[in-house]
């Protein structure tokens, strides 16, 4: 989440090529920045048509969101990862979060969802990094030790919204950069990415602030208020979790 700002070297770059009808570049994998936000291959996200996998969606397919009613995709960044090595665990900073399904409430999600550790999620009305939600349980950091490839989607709107996936509410790609694979698909739409957006709720993260927009929404609420609430809201999770898997202990 933040202000959508490109690499002015990078950019440039790309824009030199297109002016003289070159093929703009497309990045090969690279190992995933913490701060990247998006949603692991195979998640399920509710479209006008019913649910789709993400990686199927497409540009223009219509969407239901919290805020701003049902609107059209714009974009969809692409962001694959491999491992250096495979024979080495995933770097911790790589790996996933999976949140298990009704880990929220009944039935949410409905599946078992996995997405970035800086993947905010709208609960109690602001939005809250997924690494913050973690409890060991029912909210796990994923080892994701059966693959040595990651791919995550992120779906980019008119402007930052909630939308839902395997029915939890996700937000979607505020930031814009050079790290999604399909960069210069969007250069071609949009142009360099320069304009800052306002998030669509208050973020909660346990994240260094910055400077920009995204700092002033987030300083509305001091260090210490953000950290009560992040651990209240992540104490309720918990205890569901210790619920659920004692309901779990007595069906068996």
């Amino acid at each position: 989440m933040g202000a959508i700002f490109g690499s002015a070297a990078l950019s440039g770059a790309i824009a030199d090529r297109a002016s003289a009808g070159l093929p703009l570049p497309s990045p090969p994998p690279r190992p995933i920045p913490r701060a990247v936000r998006c949603l692991l291959t195979g998640a399920r996200v509710l479209t006008a048509q019913g649910p789709a996998k993400i990686e199927d969606l497409a540009i223009g397919d219509l969407v239901p969101t919290m805020f701003g009613g049902t609107v059209p995709i714009q974009w969809i960044g692409h962001y694959p990862i491999k491992k250096s090595n495979p024979s080495k665990p995933w770097p911790k900073a790589a790996r996933p979060v999976r949140i298990a399904r009704s880990a929220l409430a009944p039935n949410v999600p409905e599946a078992d969802l996995c997405l970035t550790q800086a993947h905010g999620l709208l609960i109690d009305n602001v939005l809250i990094s997924a690494e913050c939600l973690i409890n060991g349980t029912t909210i796990t950091l994923d080892d994701a030790s059966n693959v040595d490839a990651l791919e995550f989607f992120h779906v980019k709107l008119e402007k930052h919204d909630v939308i839902y996936a395997e029915g939890a509410p996700v937000e979607t790609l505020l930031d814009v950069d050079e790290s999604a694979v399909n960069f210069a698909e969007y250069f071609r739409m949009k142009g360099a990415p320069t304009e800052e957006e306002v998030p669509c709720a208050p973020i909660l993260s346990y994240r260094r602030q910055g400077s920009g927009l995204r700092s002033r929404v987030r300083s509305a609420v001091s260090w210490a208020e953000r950290r009560r609430q992040i651990t209240a809201i992540r104490n309720r999770f918990a205890e569901r979790g210790i619920i659920l898997a004692r309901e779990l202990e007595t069906s068996i």
